[in-house]
């Protein structure tokens, strides 16, 4: 296969780029490749506003064709949240045909060896990026996210992760040496000689199982992490979520062929409606990784069913904040607000307990009863809602019907304190776009547990009332045990109080955030930086990204020789 782009090429463009993403997972700093501002983008090959809005709309009512083998049908049904038809169809593969085809790729693809394979995932990412705000339209319009959210956590953050995962990838590969000449002396005889050799050797075929609602931000780091470790990626989109990655496998597959590799190295796994391929997918003894983000119910059965795969669940959770004192009791309330509101609630870090004392807490502007505390977020979340056009671009759209009977289900199970309402969006009359509940529980009702020890995803959340800050601690250290979180928070001014959080979440291995009163939040967190879930609770058996997440994607395979 002729490359139009070699291998000299891709390092000389992108070398310097993976340089800098190695030192940032070394520092932990803050460093993006990916402009974040939509004005950003519309220079050196890569699409404006207008231009990326006329990609997404030329799209509309397309076939996409990948130039997959084994294709034997063209399937779609997708709608958008914002009630747009969007009218596509896609590749539906013969697996039979498409899995030997991927396979037939990979020697040459583990030969290129670690440098090639990054620059060459560099290249696809670089690909994506000029194509932001295409990528924007595609996400917002079928995770229901608003525009901006789409495109930064879409766009630029979720190539962040890819880059991440990346970056991880080289340094696992190359912590051994492609070659050793080893010599164990002997006394008066000759000392014993061999040359060896290490090959990364990848484990087979990934299949990524992307979700519905971030499906670039939770699908690349699991793609790009097993790409470039040498395998080949089948990529299986949620239903209601295929176009981000039907995109991205189609830019994956333009540059595999452009480096001189076997396009078939990534290919993508569409569905017939109600056909649920993941499960027979999962079994297939070709599929040797598995990365998937989703329900509780199907993690365990992945984990539990495909023996064969190395598996990587990122789960639901019980994400709890203790709120115990504070020094700054409205930039609590406006960060806690933001941090229920956006997306409507429809993020894996979105806190959903709120463990306030019943006694109350203490803050800078006095002593403030649980009542009190939980009546004034109430007002914060409505007066940061207040406008609808403000609304609208926090919260999105409900991504799928269950959120919303989750959402009218909730104020039935204890006293409202903040009542969801209905908002219009202006430019997508067919949105189903809802504010927040607050729901008023009491931590030492048995009945009420049965409400808060469960995940209620979406736009939910209930302020338990708990006798005293052990108690708080307590909850929060069973909540992370049994039902895992992705996130916890805390506000406390007290010393002790906050130590004894941070240990419970040592213990639990969960991520804590403290004190946050500015413009950083609880359910974000930032690639190179911050680690997404920890693989230490029930929540997730995987962190987004660490050494772990792409370590066991390949295997070292030495050959030695008498010198």
């Amino acid at each position: 296969m002729t490359a139009a782009l070699s291998a000299h090429e891709l390092i000389a463009r992108h070398r310097s780029t993976l340089d800098q993403a190695l030192e940032a997972i070394r520092t932990r700093a803050y460093w993006s490749p990916h402009p974040e501002h939509p004005k950003a983008y519309g220079e050196n090959g890569s699409l404006d506003a207008a231009a990326g809005k006329a990609a997404f709309d030329a799209l509309l009512g397309s076939r996409l064709d990948l130039g997959q083998p084994g294709t034997d049908d063209w399937v779609g049904g997708e709608t958008s949240p914002y009630g747009v038809d969007l009218g596509l169809t896609y590749p539906h593969a013969d697996l039979d045909v498409l899995l030997p085809a991927m396979k037939a790729g990979q020697r040459a693809w583990r030969d290129a060896g670690a440098e090639q394979r990054a620059v060459v995932c560099l290249e696809i990412l670089k690909r994506i990026s000029d194509r932001t705000h295409e990528f924007a339209h595609a996400v917002m319009h079928t995770s229901g996210q608003a525009f901006m959210m789409a495109f930064q956590a879409g766009g630029p953050h979720a190539q962040d992760r890819g880059l991440e995962a990346v970056a991880y990838a080289y340094v696992e590969q190359v912590r051994t040496p492609d070659t050793a000449e080893w010599t164990k002396p002997q006394g008066k005889r000759d000392p014993l000689a061999m040359n060896k050799q290490f090959t990364p050797v990848p484990r087979g075929i990934a299949l990524m199982i992307g979700c519905n609602t971030f499906p670039t931000w939770n699908g690349y780091p699991g793609l790009f992490a097993s790409l470039a470790t040498g395998n080949a990626v089948l990529v299986k989109p949620h239903p209601r979520a295929v176009l981000p990655l039907a995109l991205t496998v189609q830019v994956a597959r333009e540059v595999l062929t452009e480096a001189g590799f076997d396009p078939n190295l990534v290919a993508l796994a569409a569905e017939r409606p109600g056909e649920g391929i993941a499960k027979t997918l999962a079994l297939r003894p070709e599929i040797r990784i598995i990365d998937y983000t989703g329900s509780t119910e199907f993690g365990d059965w992945l984990e539990a069913n495909a023996r064969q795969a190395q598996v990587y669940t990122e789960k639901a959770g019980v994400n709890t904040v203790v709120v115990h004192s504070t020094s700054d009791y409205k930039g609590m309330l406006s960060n806690l607000a933001f941090s229920l509101s956006l997306y409507s609630g429809q993020m894996c870090t979105t806190p959903q307990n709120l463990l306030v004392p019943r006694d109350g807490i203490t803050t800078d502007q006095g002593p403030k009863s649980y009542d009190e505390v939980v009546a004034d977020l109430a007002k914060a979340v409505d007066g940061l809602l207040g406008d609808d056009a403000r609304a609208n671009a926090l919260l999105g759209a409900i991504v799928n019907p269950d959120v919303k009977a989750r959402l009218e289900a909730a104020s039935g199970l204890g006293e409202v304190a903040l009542a969801s309402r209905e908002i219009t969006n202006a430019d997508f009359p067919g949105a189903v776009v809802r504010t927040p509940v607050i729901v008023k529980l009491d931590g030492a009702k048995p009945d009420d547990e049965a409400a808060y020890m469960s995940e209620c995803f979406g736009p939910v959340s209930f302020a338990v009332a708990v006798d005293s800050a052990s108690d708080a601690v307590e909850l929060l250290r069973r909540t992370v045990r049994e039902k895992g979180a992705m996130t916890v928070g805390a506000y406390t001014t007290d010393p002790d109080v906050e130590q004894d959080v941070q240990e419970a979440c040592l213990e639990e291995a969960a991520q804590l955030s403290l004190n946050l009163t500015g413009g950083v939040y609880v359910n974000q967190t930032a690639a190179f930086s911050d680690f997404h879930g920890s693989g230490g609770n029930p929540a997730a058996s995987a962190a987004l990204c660490d050494g772990a997440f792409v370590a066991n994607r390949f295997r070292v395979v030495e050959v030695r020789r008498d010198a």
